[in-house]
């Protein structure tokens, strides 16, 4: 079974505050599960997906040739 994270694990993971992750679960774009009443806990593998699907990958190496971009 997979780990899962309190708010206050997945803040730190993510390296800010507890409103963030609640805002995340709040606005549906987390997935979480449901404890109870109020509970809710955040799978590893689903703050891995938000990590990931955030990641912005570096454009490929532009160089300068007469004062112009040239790809």
């Amino acid at each position: 079974m997979e780990q899962l994270l309190t708010v206050k694990q997945a803040a730190a993971r993510l390296g800010t505050t507890e409103r963030f992750p609640r805002r995340l679960i709040a606005e549906r774009r987390i997935r979480y599960i449901k404890l109870g009443g109020h509970h809710v806990r955040i799978p590893e593998t689903a703050l891995a997906e938000f990590i990931a699907a955030g990641m912005v990958e570096p454009m490929r190496q532009l160089t300068w040739r007469d004062g112009r971009v040239v790809a």
